[in-house]
């Protein structure tokens, strides 16, 4: 078994679009910035984080069609750099809510969120600047 991606349920699906690509930046794999699907792909490894319009999966679900509240996920990206990524993010539009900071000794961290309220975390590990 292989980690796909992480789908996101989204209801504004541009700016969403704009977030992960533009101001992350990564790849789209279609250029469907209308959606109502779309995976975003890293430099390295087959995982990516995906979009969904949320509408287009509470046709399959109808429960998914209420209005989403409160924090239901969290999407972690790891960094080599976290201070740089971020002085590049927030010059792109990204306003980080927390950090760069220590989380414990052996990794750095920053909290910001994407246009749906969905929590990403930044890290750096430590261990792995050698």
């Amino acid at each position: 078994m292989e980690l796909a991606q992480v789908r996101l349920l989204v209801t504004d699906f541009a700016a969403c679009y704009r977030f992960y690509g533009e101001v992350l930046g990564l790849k789209p794999q279609s250029g469907a910035t209308d959606g109502p699907y779309e995976k975003f792909s890293f430099a390295t490894g087959s995982a990516g984080v995906a979009l969904q319009d949320r509408s287009m999966m509470a046709g399959v679900l109808g429960e998914l069609g209420d209005t989403a509240t409160g924090h239901r996920s969290l999407v972690v990206l790891r960094v080599d750099d976290l201070d740089t990524y971020c002085e590049q993010i927030a010059a792109r539009g990204a306003t980080l809510l927390h950090g760069p900071a220590p989380m414990t000794d052996r990794m750095r961290v920053a909290h910001l969120k994407d246009p749906e309220g969905n929590l990403v975390e930044l890290q750096e590990w430590l261990l792995l600047r050698g």
